[in-house]
């Protein structure tokens, strides 16, 4: 089928962006991703966020999906038939017995990257090299998650798998990529003020669990500074829930008025217990790196926004306006609140996290406001600013 989109460079500046081919309607699907490499989160897993080790669709059903984050081992759930989880199709790895959804997902992880990261018997031994990596990670990068090691660990043992590794260099090189001073802010910004010390005892662990010849460059403090840098800037969050999957299948369903109007209640109250119980952290969380999506640019009024409709890593990127061809697509890296700030906050939190100073229309109409922020986003400023972008880069 022609695709709706179509990735160009604009300037050495702004890099790629990303274009529509023909008229796109508000509503419409401009395309389906699959992500180059994802990965789940390790706090997320480690939580008990169950989800498949290939494509993040969680393997909870709705109901055990809503007893867990709500620490109620009782609940019901109605309507028990809307929920889409099929356990009889989840296997597992023989060896190391991690879950996947399907034979697909065990087949396709086997033969991109599985049989290199494999721990086998070693899964639950502390001193094996990967689970080195992975708790030396945790205890840099705490919740509000936005990227794992694992994630750079799937790319190098994708290459080290690969009949021909020279097409997945390139597919990785594809990511927009930054200078070294621009690199070193986006490694700050991800490992905080003691990352200098940090980043070389990953790059070290990384190194003993992972060392390829063919990749040495990689294992450089350059190289792996700037597949850090690559994974920092270019990674989407993703998140799958069963639990929401299951609401949406019944705000579908046709009932009597007097039923409907008890199961939203029933909804709306059990998303309010769940958030005394589990604040925001609903989902299944992880991030990926996808072709099409990176080329994304900004907007603070976008015209298109990603989600993932069907509980895996399958990036859909939806209009929300009517989109004629030739026009650029842009999608916001701001959340609906941070949206609504003055354009003086919205661009200290994009030059903070994304390095660019936003020119959209709205910020050019802005541009002869005063370079502060109102006094009620100054009080909040200070905390709120990173934890507010660590959720965006999930929202589902």
């Amino acid at each position: 089928a022609g695709a709706a989109a179509e990735a160009r460079f604009i300037s050495s500046a702004k890099g790629k962006g990303l274009f529509a081919t023909k008229n796109i309607r508000k509503g419409e699907t401009v395309f389906v991703e699959r992500p180059v490499v994802s990965s789940q989160f390790l706090w997320n897993a480690l939580y008990n966020y169950r989800a498949c080790d290939h494509c993040l669709r969680a393997l909870e059903t709705a109901e055990e999906n809503a007893q867990r984050l709500l620490g109620k081992s009782s609940l019901v759930l109605p309507h028990p038939e809307q929920c889409s989880i099929r356990k009889d199709l989840h296997q597992q790895c023989p060896r190391c017995q991690v879950t996947y959804c399907s034979a697909e997902c065990r087949q396709a992880a086997l033969e991109q990257y599985h049989q290199v990261l494999c721990l086998g018997p070693s899964r639950d031994d502390p001193s094996h090299p990967l689970n080195k990596l992975q708790e030396a990670w945790r205890n840099m990068h705490y919740p509000p998650e936005t990227s794992s090691i694992m994630l750079m660990a799937r790319m190098v043992a994708t290459i080290k798998q690969a009949k021909d590794k020279e097409w997945w260099i390139k597919a990785f090189s594809q990511f927009c990529s930054k200078t070294a001073n621009e690199e070193e802010e986006i490694v700050h910004k991800l490992l905080g003020d003691k990352f200098k010390g940090q980043l070389e005892l990953l790059r070290l662990l990384f190194t003993e669990a992972l060392y390829d010849e063919y990749l040495s460059r990689w294992f450089t403090p350059e190289g792996f500074r700037s597949l850090f840098a690559l994974v920092g800037t270019n990674g989407q969050g993703i998140g799958t829930s069963s639990l929401s999957q299951w609401v949406h299948a019944c705000d579908a369903l046709d009932l009597p008025m007097l039923q409907r109007e008890e199961l939203d209640a029933f909804i709306d109250q059990l998303y309010k217990d769940i958030e005394k119980e589990s604040g925001e952290f609903l989902n299944c969380e992880g991030s990926g790196l996808y072709v099409l999506q990176s080329c994304c640019n900004h907007s603070c009024i976008p015209n298109a926004e990603t989600s993932f409709p069907e509980n895996n890593f399958l990036l859909h990127l939806t209009a929300l306006e009517d989109i004629e061809a030739g026009e650029e697509i842009c999608i916001s890296y701001l959340d609906c609140c941070q949206r609504e700030r003055s354009r003086h906050s919205r661009n200290k939190i994009l030059r903070e996290n994304y390095l660019f100073t936003c020119s959209c229309p709205k910020c050019l109409a802005q541009a002869d406001d005063a370079d502060v922020t109102s006094d009620e986003e100054e009080e909040g400023e200070g905390e709120t600013d990173d934890a507010e972008l660590e959720d965006e880069m999930t929202d589902v």
